[in-house]
């Protein structure tokens, strides 16, 4: 931060979470907390759309403060949307994504028999284009204003590999959102790796322990709970494979439900450096689970302009929302209850 500029009162880490084209909400939510300037950031740990996000918004803090980042977030995005070989979504006027096209859904049926090296042999993937152009990671892996955390899987013993700051990278970031059905593992020092999503979605636990600030934001893209259970073929795959990705991350949030229970403070007993990290810890969340809830599954596959405006206005209203409400109690108290939620 430079001379004589006021630092932000409150300093948050940022747990965000992935979910393909849905995470044009998260979007919305940063522009957000970057536009009303009352917070800083140290930690962000992303896993997929979440670490794309991450590092967009790392890259443009980086050249250029909260403005840069913003825009950042903004030129990425749009250059998403503008690399869709053709119209994969179906939308209404109001720009309402209904569906993907019925040429879309035909391809990816064929996933289901194909592997990706006879889908797309010659290994396309314009993300790589989008953050290759637009993020200098050679500077970032030396200057980054924040501490970054990118999930990934690996593919051939299904652990959680967390990339920091001093190994970001093109690849890295590509593996965090590598759909094995879609497209080939990424290799990263002769290591396969696939979507960071089967392995933690996000990782909450390196916010807690390699960061001072107390408090954590979770931005989340996935309901907690459905209105209904599925009944159709299609709906069942698509809700195991939404639990097979947040399951780890489910499994961490109650972990600290549990801890935050077991934690109390007594005049009787001398608390250790886990325990006094515990109690000082906030969590805090921003979702909008009606609107997600109600998107449908493959909409998070949808690459359309109307479709992530429409998202990042809905994530910059909860942010408001979520800013009005609970902004007093940061470093002071969380705002969320975890045993609720998590237990």
């Amino acid at each position: 931060m430079q001379f004589g500029k006021r630092r932000p009162p409150h300093t948050i880490n940022l747990a965000l979470q992935g979910g393909g084209a849905h995470g044009a909400f998260t979007w919305g939510v940063l522009d957000a907390l970057l536009e009303d300037g009352r917070l800083g950031f140290e930690g962000i740990s992303g896993t997929s759309a979440g670490a794309m996000n991450a590092l967009a918004m790392a890259h443009g803090l980086m050249v250029g403060g909260p403005d840069g980042a913003r825009e950042a977030l903004q030129k990425f995005w749009t250059a998403v949307a503008g690399a869709a070989p053709l119209e994969l979504t179906q939308t209404s006027a109001d720009g309402t994504q209904t569906g993907l096209s019925p040429l879309v859904k035909l391809m990816l049926q064929w996933t289901h028999y194909l592997s990706p090296e006879q889908i797309n042999p010659f290994d396309l993937n314009p993300l790589r284009d989008i953050v290759t152009a637009q993020i200098d990671f050679a500077r970032l892996r030396t200057q980054s204003p924040v501490k970054l955390f990118v999930a990934t899987t690996q593919a051939n013993t299904g652990k959680l590999r967390l990339f920091r700051n001093a190994e970001m990278s093109a690849d890295v970031l590509l593996a965090s959102a590598c759909l094995p059905t879609l497209h080939r593992a990424i290799e990263i020092d002769g290591e396969p790796y696939w979507d960071g999503g089967f392995a933690a979605n996000p990782a909450v636990f390196p916010l807690f322990f390699e960061c001072h600030a107390p408090d954590l934001l979770m931005v989340l893209l996935s309901p907690l709970k459905h209105a209904q259970t599925p009944l159709s073929a299609t709906d069942i795959q698509t809700r195991v494979l939404e639990i097979a990705f947040n399951s780890t991350f489910l499994r961490e949030m109650r972990m600290f439900a549990h801890l935050r229970q077991q934690v109390r403070p007594s005049w009787f007993v001398t608390l250790g450096r886990l325990e006094r990290r515990v109690q000082r810890a906030h969590f805090h969340l921003i979702e909008d689970e009606e609107v997600l809830r109600a998107l449908s599954p493959d909409s998070k596959l949808a690459a359309n302009q109307k479709f992530f405006e429409r998202l990042k206005g809905l994530g910059r209203g909860r942010a408001r929302v979520w800013l009005d409400a609970h902004h007093g109690a940061l470093g002071k108290r969380s705002s969320v209850d975890l045993s609720s939620l998590f237990y």
